[in-house]
């Protein structure tokens, strides 16, 4: 009888502890030696009013009516080199979620916690969004961008350890607040008027094809409209019908149907993201075909 009653014991408590909520951290390694950490379940902090004559009940706690403010992930350069973006981004009136260091270690920047908003992307927009500090994370990657040579910019390429650790937190942040790929963004591609960041040199397609981050076209769909543009280059050589490409991507333009200084700047953004090794603002055969492949894998619905 004793044993019976021990046994029954034993399964209440077992029951007891399997109907708890628990909230596992999760540490892991993703790409080398980048550390990031993860909370499980999704509701990482919860932010509630707190009463001293009532209960805030959880009860039916949470609604599935609802989404994360997060929509957007923005890739900047700094400009400047660590102590000053330190600087920068810390006492001054600009900041961002991350910074990525210029030195090869384990370690990346937490500046402002992710769920309050940091100005990073100051006037904005994309997809029909504007102004993008509040549905963005921001993260700045210490590079000294540009010096400009003449008419041209020379841009300083990235370090292949920043890559490693851009890849490891832009995963981790995709994955937890579900990131469109088309809503990983430069800087330049959200402010494309004012802005040159991250530039010509990062590697876009790097991430997308080592660790799918972001978008990019299929170089079939590509080749199927530069086959289209031998026969009708009138698509090509409309600005109207570019700049509607243009904002049917994201892009926000005026469509002027002239190919005036604000579409080429707008074009030259498209081309740093897309083309890179052809940024001067002129819309060719390719640029075309690669801005259309876009629309066909990403907006065709």
């Amino acid at each position: 009888m004793k044993h019976i009653l021990f046994l029954s014991l034993i399964c209440i408590f077992l029951t007891s502890c399997g109907s708890s909520k628990k909230i596992m951290v999760q540490t892991k390694v993703i790409h080398d030696t980048v550390y990031v950490t993860d909370i499980n379940p999704k509701y990482h902090v919860i932010t509630e009013a707190k009463l001293p004559n009532y209960v805030i009940s959880k009860e039916y706690f949470p609604s599935q009516a609802y989404d994360d403010r997060i929509k957007f992930l923005v890739l900047h350069y700094t400009v400047s080199d660590y102590p000053t973006s330190i600087k920068i981004l810390t006492k001054k009136n600009v900041s961002a979620h991350y910074l990525i260091p210029d030195t090869p270690n384990d370690t990346i920047q937490l500046l402002v916690s992710e769920d309050k908003r940091s100005y990073h992307a100051g006037y904005s927009a994309w997809n029909g969004r504007e102004n993008l500090n509040d549905t963005s994370i921001g993260i700045e990657i210490v590079n000294k961008g540009y010096v400009k040579v003449g008419d041209s910019l020379i841009f300083q390429p990235y370090y292949d350890f920043q890559i490693k650790k851009i890849a490891a937190l832009a995963q981790n942040i995709i994955s937890r607040y579900d990131i469109d790929p088309t809503y990983v963004v430069g800087h330049s591609d959200i402010a494309p008027l004012r802005k040159q960041d991250p530039g010509p040199l990062f590697p876009w397609k790097t991430l997308y094809t080592q660790y799918n981050i972001g978008a990019w076209y299929n170089d079939a769909d590509k080749e199927l409209f530069l086959e289209k543009f031998i026969y009708d280059t009138y698509p090509y050589n409309s600005a109207l019908e570019f700049q509607k490409g243009l904002q049917k991507y994201g892009y926000k333009i005026d469509n002027t149907g002239e190919w005036d200084k604000n579409t080429k700047d707008i074009v030259r953004a498209f081309q740093w993201h897309f083309r890179p090794e052809k940024a001067d603002g002129i819309v060719d055969a390719e640029t075309w075909a690669i801005l259309q492949a876009l629309n066909k894998k990403y907006r065709s619905k």
